[in-house]
């Protein structure tokens, strides 16, 4: 995991970097393990922009990563290293005993012959899944379930892990990456270990199109839009707005509530995730 920065052998170079992904042991992925991925550009079944500012993008191939960690009492041996466009993490090809091949998510430290294992009697080493209920406290975890048997939901982007803090009957409390703590249903599993890559949160794109090759286009801001394009545009001169921040539909964007009422996971939450601004915030 090492940070390259080029020099400024042009103006795009001038302020790039890029991760070399020197962890890596597999070029080529497993072609029984890929799905065509369907690109949107932003639009829904009618053609109407719903997601401003995507579109075109290297294509890709849709790695299948079992996040349910299943195969339950099977050894499996860590065959390579992969990279995956899909998500900041690396993944891991996994060969088990019968002859199954699976992708999962690569923890920092995950090398290639390692064995792993998943299932209630899994040890708690890295690489291995197994319930939160035999998981010591205090040990680091990823790609945990939020419902025992759906796969995991939680703390699966580079460098994310979260601690076991304590648990209490059928519950496990859990310190995610944001600073929320959580109670988790003790049955349901988690993978040992700290994600990844964690030198993306470092790289520096540099020029724009970098950014196009990963589907995002220009986002404009509503003040430097025309009257008849966008609520805040217009003016003469720059100018701040002149109303609330807001959507080209007029919704504002600022201040307004982003969790869903009643939302069953809401009453498991025992802290609320930090506050860039107020520091911790308590329910």
């Amino acid at each position: 995991m090492a940070i390259k920065v080029y020099k400024p052998t042009s103006a795009g170079r001038r302020n790039a970097s890029v991760n070399i992904r020197e962890e890596l042991t597999g070029d080529a992925p497993t072609k029984s393990l890929l799905r065509p991925l369907h690109k949107t550009g932003g639009r829904n079944n009618q053609g109407v922009t719903t997601s401003r500012f995507r579109g075109g993008g290297a294509k890709r191939m849709y790695r299948v990563i079992d996040f349910k960690r299943n195969k339950d009492g099977v050894e499996g041996t860590v065959a390579t290293i992969e990279y995956d466009p899909n998500r900041t993490c690396n993944i891991a090809l996994i060969k088990y005993a019968d002859g199954e091949k699976r992708y999962v998510l690569a923890p920092v430290g995950l090398k290639a012959g390692q064995k792993i294992y998943s299932g209630d009697a899994a040890e708690p080493r890295l690489g291995n899944c197994l319930p939160l209920a035999k998981i010591p406290t205090g040990l680091t975890v990823h790609n945990v379930e939020m419902t025992p048997g759906a796969g995991g939901k939680l703390v699966r982007s580079a460098g994310g892990s979260a601690k076991l803090m304590a648990k209490e009957g059928k519950w496990a409390h859990l310190v995610l990456p944001s600073g929320e703590m959580r109670m988790v249903d003790a049955r349901c599993r988690a993978t040992v270990g700290q994600l990844g890559n964690l030198d993306h949160q470092n790289v520096r794109l540099g020029k724009a199109g970098r950014k196009r090759h990963m589907g995002r286009r220009p986002h404009v801001r509503g003040v430097a839009q025309n009257p008849v394009s966008h609520p805040m545009g217009g003016g003469e001169g720059r100018s701040g707005g002149g109303r609330h921040p807001c959507s080209p539909t007029g919704k504002l964007a600022k201040g307004g509530r982003t969790r869903r009422k009643r939302k069953a996971s809401n009453k498991l939450i025992l802290r609320r995730r930090r506050s860039r601004r107020y520091g911790l915030v308590k329910l």
